[in-house]
C-alpha cells in the first residue's frame, strides 16, 4: 500500500426517518436562507419536495428555488445557479436529487463565493476552490456516490468538455431509500453498475499487490452484485436499496481509494462520449467496460484474475493465469446482459458514429490505468462498442 493521509469531512445519515433527523440535528447550525436545488420536477411528483420544504419551513428557514437541473449538469447552470446563490446571499444550499444535482452545487457553493470563473481557476491556474457555501446533499438516485466527496462531473457545452471539476465537500448527506422507490428500475440498475464501475476502477489503480483497500472494495463489489439480483426480484424492498445506497457512499467516500492511484480510464472515455452524446452515464460504463478490459488486461493479468476469484467465484481449474483473468471479465459481461443494461452503443440508441474520433481525441489518460492507451487504441475501443459482432 502506498503512504497516505485520510480525512474525511461529509457525516452522512441512512435511513427512512434520516431526512428529519439530519434536519432537527444540523440546519440549526446555518442561517436561514436555504438555495433548494432539484431536477426536472420528479420530486414534486413524488411528494419529496413537499416533505422537504416542509421540514425546512418547520426549521424556520427561508427557502429560495432553485429547479431544472439536468442530467448532464451543464456549466451554464452552474453560473445560473451561483448568480442566484450570490444574490440572494444564501447561507446552505440543500440538493434534493442524484449525482448531477448534487455535482451541480457543488460547483455552485464555489462559484457563488469566487470572484474568478472556478473552470477558468482550475483548468488555467491550476487552483483549487478554498471558500464554499455550506452544503447539504439528499440523494434521491444512488449511484454515483456524489454526496460523499467533492468532485464534480460537469459539462461545458462552448468547449465541448465534460470534466470533473472541484467544489464543496457535502457537510452532511441525507440517504433515505425509499426516496429512491419512484426512479425507473432502468435507472436505479445502471446507478448501481456505476457503484460497481467506480470500486473496479479503484480496485484496477497500483498497487495491484494485496492491501486491505482492495480486500474491503472486493466485499463492496460482492455486495453490489448480489444486492442488484435481488433488487430486480425484490424491488420495492427498502433492506436492498439501503444496501446498494451504502454501497455507492462506501465506492466513493475515500476508504476504498486509500493507499490507491485509481484507474477511471472507463469513467474518462464515457465522459466525453457524454459531451457528445448525452447518453446514460451507467449505460455507457455498462458498454465500455467489457471491451476496455480485454484491450488492457494483459498490463494487470494477476490482478483479473485474481478478480476472477474473489468477486466473481470463479475457481481456477486448471486453467492458465491469462484464461482465468478473461474468464473474470467474461462474467462481468455476462451479468450486464443478465441485469439487462447495454453492451452495446447502438443497444443505448447511439446511432451516430461520426463524434468517436473527437470522442476519443478529448479524452484525458489517466495514470492509474494498467496500460497507457493511446489516442488510436480509444477510437478503437469506441468503435468496437458501437455495434458488437460478437454478441
Amino acid at each position: 500500500m502506498n503512504e497516505f493521509v485520510y480525512a474525511y469531512p461529509t457525516k452522512t445519515y441512512l435511513g427512512e426517518n434520516s431526512v428529519a433527523k439530519a434536519f432537527e440535528a444540523e440546519l440549526g447550525r446555518y442561517g436561514n436562507k436555504i438555495l433548494l436545488a432539484y431536477g426536472s420536477g420528479s420530486v414534486k411528483k413524488n411528494g419529496v419536495y413537499q416533505e422537504i420544504v416542509a421540514l425546512l419551513q418547520q426549521a424556520g428557514k427561508e427557502i429560495v428555488d432553485f429547479g431544472g437541473i439536468m442530467p448532464n449538469p451543464t456549466y451554464a447552470k452552474v453560473q445560473e445557479g451561483a448568480a442566484l446563490a450570490k444574490e440572494e446571499k444564501i447561507d446552505l444550499i440543500v440538493a434534493v436529487g442524484g449525482g448531477s444535482v448534487i455535482d451541480c452545487c457543488k460547483i455552485i457553493s464555489a462559484q457563488a463565493k469566487s470572484e474568478r470563473d472556478i473552470w477558468e481557476l482550475e483548468f488555467t491556474d491550476h487552483k483549487l476552490p478554498t471558500e464554499f457555501i455550506p452544503l447539504c446533499a439528499v440523494v434521491t438516485a444512488s449511484g454515483t456516490g456524489a454526496e460523499q466527496n467533492n468532485g464534480a462531473v460537469i459539462t461545458n457545452e462552448e468547449k465541448k468538455l465534460k470534466c470533473g471539476v472541484w467544489g464543496a465537500h457535502a457537510d452532511f448527506a441525507v440517504l433515505n431509500p425509499a426516496y429512491t422507490l419512484s426512479v425507473p428500475m432502468r435507472q436505479v440498475i445502471s446507478g448501481a453498475f456505476d457503484t460497481l464501475s467506480h470500486c473496479m476502477e479503484t480496485y484496477f489503480g497500483t498497487p495491484r499487490k494485496d492491501n486491505l483497500s482492495d480486500e474491503v472494495n472486493e466485499a463492496v463489489m460482492r455486495s453490489v452484485i448480489r444486492n442488484i439480483r435481488l433488487l430486480l426480484v425484490r424491488p420495492d424492498d427498502l433492506s436492498i436499496r439501503s444496501e446498494l445506497m451504502w454501497a455507492s457512499a462506501m465506492a466513493e467516500n475515500g476508504i476504498l481509494k486509500i493507499g490507491k492511484v485509481t484507474d477511471f480510464q472507463a469513467h474518462q472515455i464515457e465522459h466525453q462520449l457524454g459531451a457528445y452524446t448525452d447518453c446514460n452515464h451507467g449505460c455507457g460504463l455498462a458498454v465500455l467496460h467489457p471491451v476496455l478490459y480485454r484491450h488492457i488486461y494483459s498490463g494487470a493479468v494477476s490482478r483479473f484474475a485474481h478478480f476472477a476469484q474473489a468477486v466473481w467465484g470463479i475457481h481456477e481449474n486448471g486453467q492458465d493465469e491469462n484464461a482465468f483473468a478473461l474468464a473474470g471479465i467474461q462474467a462481468l459481461e455476462d451479468f450486464i446482459r443478465e441485469i439487462g443494461l447495454p453492451l452495446s452503443f447502438q443497444e443505448m440508441g447511439i446511432t451516430d458514429d461520426s463524434c468517436f474520433a473527437a470522442v476519443a481525441d478529448s479524452t484525458a489518460l489517466t495514470a492509474g490505468c494498467c496500460k497507457k492507451l493511446t489516442k488510436e487504441e480509444i477510437l478503437n475501443i469506441l468503435n468496437e462498442c458501437y455495434q458488437r459482432k460478437d454478441l
